[in-house]
C-alpha cells in the first residue's frame, strides 16, 4: 500500500522514477568541455608554476653570490642564478669547486679578485662544488640556456683525469657527483649503475620546470627528503612553516681553511693519468666547449693550476704530458686558453684549491695573458 505524496522504491533502493538519472549522487557534475577546463588549468598551473614561485622566495644575489654548499644539487635554483647572473654581468666564471672556492670565503675566490682588479662587478662566479666535466656539459644544456652571447671563462681541473676511477672509466659501479645530469642512457657511463627508473626520472626533471621546483622545496626547506620522511624526522613540526622562503647564505656551510697542504700533512701523491684520446671526462669538457660557442658566447678556458708539487716525478712528467696535449688542442680549435705554471707549493691547499693569496695570484696572472686581455677584457661591454 503506498501513501500519497511517496513514491515507488525499487529494489535497489532508488526511486522508481529516477532510474533514468546518468550519476549517482555528486557534489559536482562536470560535463566533457568543464573537465577539459579544468585540465587546461591545471596544466597551466603544473608548468608555470615554478615561475609564480620565484617573487615569493627572496633571492638577491650579492656581488660576490655563489651557490650555497648546501644547494649545491638545486639545479632550479642555479638556473635562476644563471639567469640573473647573466643579465647583471658581462663575464661568467664556470667551473667546479676551485671557480667556487672551497677553502676561502666568498669574498676571496677567483671571481672576487678578478673584480677587484677590473675595478666593477664584470665577473660572476657560477661554479658548482664537485661538478666534473661530465656534469658540466648536462648542467649547461639543461639549466644553462641563459648563457648566450656573453663572455665565458670555463675552468679545467685535471684532477678528473687523475684516474679511471674520475674519469668515470670503471666498470665497477662508483658514485660520483651530480648524477642527475649526465647523460642516463647514450652514451654509456660504465660506472653509472642507477636503475632504469631513477635515470628516466633524471630525464623526464630535466625539462619540466615543476618537477625541478619540487626538487627546489626538498633541497631548500626539507634537509633534502621528500615530505613522508621529513615528517617522520621532524614528526611534531608544521611543514609550511619549514617553508621560510629564505635560502642560506653563500658562506653559511662552507670550510674556510688557510693552511697549505704540507702543513695538513698531505703527502706526494702518484696519480695514474688517463690517456686523453680515451677520457670520458675530457670528451665531455669538449662537448661544453662546442655547446657555449653554438650559443655565441666568447669562451676562455683556464686550464688548472694544478698542484704539481704534491706529485711524484714520474706522476708529473705524465701529467705535463697531458697538459701540452690539452693546451695544443685548444689552440688548433681557436679556444682561447692559459695554461698557467703551477703557483708557489704553500698557496695550496691541496691537489687543486688554491688558498685566497693564491686566487690573486692567478687573477693577477690572468691580467696580463695576452688571450685574456684580447677575448675577454677586448669585448667587455660590446
Amino acid at each position: 500500500m503506498q501513501t500519497k505524496g511517496t513514491s515507488q522504491i525499487s529494489r535497489t533502493g532508488h526511486p522508481a522514477n529516477d532510474r533514468n538519472v546518468p550519476f549517482s549522487s555528486n557534489g559536482i557534475r562536470l560535463s566533457g568541455w568543464e573537465w577539459i577546463v579544468i585540465a587546461v588549468l591545471f596544466s597551466a598551473l603544473f608548468y608555470f608554476w615554478s615561475a609564480l614561485w620565484a617573487p615569493l622566495e627572496t633571492f638577491e644575489p650579492g656581488p660576490d653570490y655563489r651557490l650555497p654548499y648546501a644547494l649545491g644539487s638545486d639545479y632550479w635554483l642555479y638556473e635562476r642564478h644563471c639567469r640573473l647572473a647573466c643579465s647583471r654581468h658581462e663575464t661568467l666564471v664556470i667551473g667546479d669547486s676551485v671557480v667556487w672556492g672551497h677553502y676561502v670565503a666568498a669574498d676571496n675566490t677567483l671571481s672576487h679578485h678578478l673584480n677587484t682588479i677590473a675595478g666593477r662587478r664584470q665577473f660572476a662566479n657560477l661554479g658548482v662544488d664537485g661538478i666534473h666535466p661530465a656534469a658540466l656539459a648536462g648542467l649547461l644544456r639543461h639549466y644553462g640556456r641563459d648563457i648566450s652571447g656573453k663572455n665565458v671563462i670555463v675552468h679545467l681541473n685535471p684532477l678528473w683525469m687523475s684516474s679511471k676511477k674520475h674519469d668515470l672509466q670503471t666498470d665497477k659501479e662508483f658514485r660520483f657527483n651530480h648524477p642527475k645530469l649526465v647523460p642516463q642512457f647514450v652514451p654509456n657511463i660504465p660506472c653509472y649503475k642507477d636503475s632504469f627508473s631513477k635515470k628516466f626520472s633524471a630525464v623526464v626533471e630535466r625539462d619540466i620546470a615543476f618537477l625541478g621546483w619540487t626538487s627546489h622545496l626538498k633541497i631548500a626547506y626539507f634537509e633534502n627528503m621528500d615530505l613522508p620522511a621529513w615528517t617522520m624526522e621532524h614528526a611534531y613540526e608544521n611543514p609550511l612553516r619549514a617553508v621560510t622562503l629564505e635560502l642560506p647564505a653563500s658562506d653559511s656551510d662552507n670550510q674556510q681553511e688557510q693552511a697549505s697542504w704540507r702543513q695538513k700533512g698531505i703527502s706526494e701523491q702518484d696519480f695514474q693519468w688517463v690517456e686523453l684520446g680515451t677520457s670520458l671526462q675530457w670528451r665531455f669538457f669538449r662537448q661544453t666547449i662546442g655547446l657555449l660557442r653554438a650559443r655565441r658566447n666568447t669562451v676562455f678556458v683556464l686550464v688548472g693550476p694544478f698542484n704539481e708539487h704534491m706529485l711524484k716525478p714520474d706522476s708529473r712528467q705524465a701529467y705535463h704530458q697531458m697538459k701540452n696535449e690539452i693546451e695544443t688542442w685548444l689552440r688548433r680549435h681557436n679556444v682561447a686558453c692559459y695554461v698557467p705554471e703551477a703557483l708557489p707549493s704553500e698557496l695550496y691547499r691541496d691537489a687543486s684549491h688554491p688558498l685566497g693569496e693564491g686566487y690573486a695570484m692567478l687573477a693577477e696572472q690572468l691580467f696580463e695573458n695576452p688571450y685574456f686581455k684580447s677575448r675577454i677584457l677586448a669585448t667587455a661591454g660590446k
